[in-house]
């Protein structure tokens, strides 16, 4: 088979000399093993956007949902997030050392264990436990999935297959709120759950099948100390920025705690890295301008997203009245653009350069979030469509080539480490959105709803205040007496969305500045593309040394620091 000659995304770094090539074995059904990989993403992410329609339903008394507050809701999403984030660092390093199939198998396992049991959730607490138990699982798949990827593909194919496998997390924006919203439609709100069972099925058959196992050859003494810190610190972390929304307020004794203390923790982490000789993660791959910049990236255009992705699912269903199935639909736009652009990206960076194109991507997603600025709820639906495809556009162009740049700065071995790298940053930076945005938005709706409670029951008041859900469902509950609550409800959560919309463009703007500052221009063809800093790296556009065109000598091994015995793992 012939070597390609497209160039892959800019990183950070000196090219330095290839190392083994993928056995002819695992060349030859590679793309089906990144259709599997896409599979287990996909059932991953589509947990989550299948919930953000359905807390509706389940804030809904029962039987039609558990009566979850909107406190008991935030949970619901972040007892997930912070299970996630405190494990992915481990869990790619437990890939690196025992086997990233491995690992995978037993993530999906124990993802799909938790989706059985939170569709039988009996009460919201339970459903909270449950939803932990699925982000235990998902830590294990998220970072394996895409190290999987970085040892099946070589170098030059590497940014194609990322931007393939980033565009399945269109797939799953577009699958999970249409397959949501029909399962509300004709069942129980536990089946949004159940149905990951029989994808986790099929999913295991075919990892068993089609997936090669492949881990660090030289993975060294396991840092636990480095470990530890590094659960501690994310989990305290992630705990305090939650408590922090969940309050609306940071200067809380409970939010302040944890959130300095999981920074002491981490800076704690980061000079036993830097002085242990067989450290987690190498910290001098931060000091690399394009590494650091798109971790930071990763960071900020979640942040910006996710806080609206929260309020978004009100918008829809609460102020403009549409179903679950319908608000599904809606966000149709926003998937197609990243189905269709993601894929491509890696030939936009080719010709302009992954600066330009983050740059842009980054400006796109900030402007599409301003837009929220001016929705009311009379806007029409094709502005909205508009809006949605504008930001899966900019998205399609972002997550592409600051993914390459994270992996191709890292060798092979390392790939797990580069995956949890890149994972944990955008999981802090979700739940930072979350929080934040989320905070934002409740307390700039209380203090628009205060005033118009003053007719409503002295018990009842505080509740009444906590969200647009919380203000309608009291509403109802006073009967005529409670009419002249909906229109300011509506007007007072347009106000908060108006106000958290733009701070989320702000954010958009801040990371479009990072982006445009410290990743790489265009790199002139020929010239040594940067960032390649690994063992498998190699000069853009040429052949490894000592393959030629045929497929055996391709498979060849060629002169690196890995050795045999990193082909026979990978094997």
């Amino acid at each position: 088979m012939p070597q390609s000659h497209s160039a892959p995304a800019a990183a950070a770094g000196p090219a330095m000399p290839a190392g083994p090539r993928v056995p002819e074995a695992v060349h030859r059904r590679r793309w089906a093993v990144l259709g599997v990989l896409m599979l287990s993403l996909l059932i991953v992410v589509l947990d989550n956007s299948i919930l953000n329609v359905a807390v509706k339903t389940i804030a809904a008394p029962a039987p039609t949902g558990i009566g979850a507050t909107q406190s008991e809701l935030e949970w619901a999403i972040n007892s997930y997030t912070l299970v996630f984030a405190g494990l992915l660092f481990t869990s790619g390093l437990l890939g690196d050392r025992l086997g990233r199939k491995k690992v995978l198998l037993f993530g999906i396992t124990v993802f799909g264990i938790g989706s059985a049991l939170a569709a039988l959730s009996g009460s919201p607490g339970e459903l909270i436990a449950f939803r932990a138990v699925m982000g235990f699982g998902a830590a294990f798949v998220m970072p394996a999935t895409l190290a999987v990827l970085m040892n099946v593909f070589e170098r030059d194919e590497q940014p194609k297959a990322i931007g393939i496998w980033a565009g399945s997390v269109g797939l799953a924006i577009a699958i999970g709120p249409i397959t949501g919203g029909i399962l509300l439609e004709h069942f129980w709100w536990g089946s949004i759950f159940l149905i990951n069972v029989p994808v986790v099925l099929v999913a295991l058959a075919l990892m068993m099948w089609l997936v090669p196992d492949s881990r660090d050859p030289r993975p060294g003494r396991i840092d636990i100390p480095g470990v530890l810190l590094s659960v501690v610190g994310l989990v305290l972390l992630v705990y305090g920025i939650i408590r922090g929304g969940e309050l609306a307020d940071f200067t809380d004794v409970t939010v302040l705690a944890p959130v300095l203390g999981g920074l002491a923790v981490l800076v704690l982490f980061v000079l036993h890295e830097r002085r242990s000789d067989h450290p987690a993660i190498d910290m001098t791959y931060f000091k690399k301008p394009a590494f650091s910049a798109a971790v930071a990236a990763i960071a900020l255009v979640f942040f910006a997203l996710m806080g609206v992705t929260f309020f978004s699912a009100f918008y829809l269903q609460s102020v403009r009245g549409y179903s679950a199935l319908q608000s599904g639909l809606l966000i149709l736009p926003l998937a197609a653009a990243q189905m269709v652009f993601a894929p491509r990206a890696r030939l936009v960076v080719e010709r302009f350069g992954a600066k330009a194109v983050c740059t842009g991507g980054m400006l796109l997603v900030a402007l599409g979030l301003a837009a929220f600025a001016f929705f009311d709820a009379s806007t029409p639906v094709w502005v909205m469509e508009v809006v949605f495809f504008v930001q899966g556009a900019g998205m399609a162009h972002i997550m592409p080539p600051v993914t390459v740049a994270v992996m191709q700065a890292l060798p092979r071995e390392k790939a797990g480490s580069g995956s949890a790298i890149n994972n944990t940053f955008r999981q802090v930076g979700g739940a930072l959105g979350v929080a934040v945005l989320g905070s934002l938005l409740s307390s700039t709706y209380r203090g628009e709803i205060e005033g118009h409670l003053g007719g409503v029951p002295e018990a009842l008041r505080a509740t009444a205040g906590e969200s647009v859900e919380a203000t309608l469902a009291v509403a109802e509950k006073l009967g005529p007496a409670g009419r002249g609550l909906v229109a300011p409800a509506y007007d007072a959560f347009l106000t908060a969305m108006h106000v958290t919309a733009l701070a989320s463009a702000v954010i958009g703007v801040i990371g479009a500045v990072v982006v445009a500052v410290f990743l790489p221009g265009r790199t002139p063809t020929g010239a040594a593309e940067p960032g390649a800093a690994g063992p498998d790296a190699a000069e853009p556009g040429a052949a490894a040394p000592g393959t030629g065109p045929e497929g055996d000598a391709r498979r060849g091994s060629v002169p690196g620091p890995a050795s045999e015995a990193g082909e026979s793992a990978r094997r």
